[in-house]
């Protein structure tokens, strides 16, 4: 199974902009199985190969930055692919007001650091991206966290069990919430690992 985006995995303008319409709806149906609300703001979207160079062709469609921005979106976008033994999430906490997004994300530094997959009474901690650098000194948070959540040989084994019980959460003192993760999602997910 492919890891790593690779030029040549990208179509040319062209034939992306001719396809868009319907390599979105295929996506959109891909990303349904793989989103878990966790919380009344939280929102997780699991990444894989074909989350992130679907990501990739839109950066590029929407940019047109051609040939020489490629590298660069390669760059920022291969480390959210998952490796074989890890889920990988992004995280968004959404709110629509201003002033009360702020306020949340003021109490929320350190949020990336709490989040959590238990899988059959096993705690898998999240990691963040380790060039994303998306909690501040004074407590801050960015509304968008990437998160890896690494697993052992016999974690990946449980979590691939059909109907094996996942809770996906955070133990933050300003976010503690959690939920059960659903079937068809922790199914789709399962297709992650070696």
């Amino acid at each position: 199974m492919a890891r790593k985006i690779a030029a040549s995995d990208i179509l040319p303008y062209e034939d992306y902009a001719r396809r868009r319409k319907d390599l979105r709806r295929e996506i959109v149906a891909l990303k349904r199985r793989r989103r878990l609300e966790i919380g009344p703001v939280a929102t997780l979207h699991f990444e894989s190969f074909e989350t992130m160079r679907m990501q990739i062709q839109e950066m590029l469609h929407i940019e047109r930055g051609g040939a020489e921005q490629l590298p660069g979106e390669l760059e920022a976008y291969n480390p959210l692919v998952p490796d074989g033994s890890e889920l990988v999430a992004t995280v968004l906490f959404e709110i629509d007001d201003p002033a009360r997004r702020a306020a949340f994300l003021a109490k929320l530094g350190g949020v990336e650091e709490t989040a959590y997959l238990e899988i059959e009474g096993h705690k898998v901690r999240g990691r963040a991206e380790t060039d994303q650098d998306r909690s501040t000194a004074e407590g801050k948070a960015s509304s968008v966290q990437f998160i890896h959540f690494p697993f052992s040989a016999g974690e990946v084994a449980l979590f691939r069990k059909p109907g094996a019980r996942v809770v996906v959460g955070f133990d933050h003192a300003a976010y503690p919430h959690m939920t059960m993760m659903p079937e068809d999602v922790r199914a789709a997910l399962a297709g992650d690992f070696d």
